[in-house]
């Protein structure tokens, strides 16, 4: 059973959501809130699997209840979506460096959103096709780009594992990855784990920021 809380200051939405996802087999809400801060005190109190996170919320906005979600030791088997309607480039980068492992717009179809919850649960990472471009066109691609020194972390990994490293950065899942390094879905997930460990990443999004952070990977080169 795959347990998620819900945040978002407009409770038609949380409605709209919490039916969603009650009536689909094999889901739970376990949690509301409508603000960041309930959100904290919420997700602490039941350690959910999922939390489907709004960005624009008062007394503390979403994004800052996602990196003190992620920060918490004992909500390291929480992972975060974010579900809004700001997809452009600062809010994407900021939610990953948060610790957010998916980012949608609230114009998701359901089956969509589901699916994305499965995917993250799973330990993928998602962007909505919206936001990946924001986040590869404005900020990971500047006009002028510069070599820069492979950072220490990354002279950790092995040569197969800065492989896939690269394939993790370009958007693949482990089946995409699996398929084209002729190996198991198993393996690449190994390796992508021990990556994620070598890297101190929360999980795959992190990974995809500190490839093209790195100078590992280059926008348009991938």
């Amino acid at each position: 059973m795959i347990s998620v809380v819900l945040a978002d200051d407009q409770a038609l939405i949380r409605t709209a959501v919490s039916e969603l996802v009650s009536h689909e087999e094999g889901f739970t809400v376990v949690g509301e809130a409508s603000n960041g801060r309930e959100a904290v005190d919420v997700v602490r109190a039941t350690r959910p699997d999922i939390v489907l996170m709004d960005i624009r919320m008062p007394v503390m906005d979403g994004l800052q209840a996602t990196e003190a979600i992620c920060a918490d030791p004992l909500l390291a088997g929480t992972r975060i979506v974010i579900l809004t309607t700001f997809e452009d480039d600062e809010y994407v980068l900021r939610a990953l460096q948060a610790g957010a492992s998916g980012f949608l717009g609230k114009g998701t179809e359901a089956d969509a959103l589901m699916s994305a919850i499965r995917t993250v649960h799973d330990g993928e990472a998602l962007l909505s096709p919206k936001a990946t471009r924001a986040l590869i066109d404005r900020y990971l691609s500047p006009a002028e780009p510069t070599a820069r020194p492979v950072p220490d972390e990354l002279a950790l990994l092995t040569e197969r594992e800065r492989e896939i490293l690269l394939l993790v950065g370009s958007g693949l899942s482990n089946g995409e990855i699996a398929a084209g390094l002729v190996i198991s879905p198993q393996t690449a997930k190994t390796h992508v784990n021990r990556m994620m460990s070598k890297l101190g990443a929360h999980d795959r999004a992190q990974l995809v920021i500190i490839a093209y952070e790195s100078g590992l990977l280059v926008p348009g080169r991938a």
